[in-house]
């Protein structure tokens, strides 16, 4: 029973380590204490940079989800240096442009969809089509979305209908891979996490904090708590979930009558000065 998710020997891809503090990290992280062998794919030579001492002596390529083509060579790269089959894929990785500030859904810039269509979304389809060739025949991927597709924080901008399409491609890809494979897809629902990125969605503080109140627990998700749920769907004994979604969030999504947030929502105001 000391292997029980039976992942010793496997190679796994994990694209999206940024540094310490990501999702990313902590589930590759995890997957080598597991006895699997990790191969890294990150964005930039200066991400390979300041990832140097961490990642050092280990597999590092580069792969720009956004230039056309960039999931096409990772594969032939990862291929060509030996690693394989791959047992494994790991998808962590999104962006959006907050650079002019929270605009609210409607007013989303085109060229900022887009890009964060392509980053976050079809780049999960364009990894999956690169590697079929290069995978185990029961082979699992799973990527990162949000607990919640329905209602998202209004800071969160139009990253909630990026994330919808990244689960509906993640389901429509276990359909479309199940023609000829055994391949699984899943995706992990995250709820709100502490990471750098989300550092740096305006007023991301405050919708962390009212987070924790409504879970059941009265404490936030760990970055390591979403690890350990992505390593169970790379496992075989999460060999009966294929195009679902696992939802992470410590009971948030579940806790609409919290009797705490009712009381502090109930509140009488206090007077405005000067009346």
């Amino acid at each position: 029973m000391s292997d029980f998710l039976n992942l010793t020997g496997k190679t796994v891809v994990v694209l999206g380590v940024a540094n310490k503090k990501s999702v990313a990290w902590f589930t590759a992280k995890s997957l080598e204490a597991q006895g699997a062998t990790v191969v890294y794919s990150v964005r930039s030579e200066a991400r390979k940079k300041s990832l140097e001492t961490l990642l050092a002596g280990k597999p590092v390529f580069i792969c720009d989800v956004e230039e056309e083509g960039a999931a096409q060579k990772l594969a032939a790269d990862v291929a060509a240096a030996g690693h394989g089959p791959i047992h494994g894929i790991v998808h962590s990785i999104a962006f959006a442009n907050y650079s002019e500030g929270f605009k609210p859904f409607h007013a989303t810039p085109r060229k900022d969809f887009l890009q964060a269509t392509a980053i976050s979304a079809f780049s999960l389809v364009e990894v999956a089509n690169a590697f079929k060739p290069h995978l185990a025949p029961d082979a699992s991927v799973v990527t990162i979305g949000i607990s919640s597709l329905l209602v998202t924080p209004d800071n969160y901008g139009y990253m909630g209908p990026i994330k919808a399409a990244l689960e509906s491609a993640s389901r429509f890809l276990a359909k479309s891979f199940s023609a000829d494979s055994a391949v699984r897809f899943n995706v992990v629902g995250a709820g709100p996490l502490k990471t750098s990125a989300s550092a740096g969605i305006p007023g991301y503080l405050e919708s962390y904090l009212y987070a924790e109140k409504m879970t059941f627990r009265k404490k936030n998700l760990t970055t390591q708590e979403v690890a350990d749920t992505v390593l169970f769907l790379l496992s075989p004994r999460s060999s009966g979930l294929n195009g679902t979604t696992l939802t992470v969030d410590a009971g948030l999504g579940s806790n609409y009558f919290d009797q705490e947030i009712i009381r502090l929502a109930m509140r009488p105001e206090s007077p405005k000065s000067g009346q």
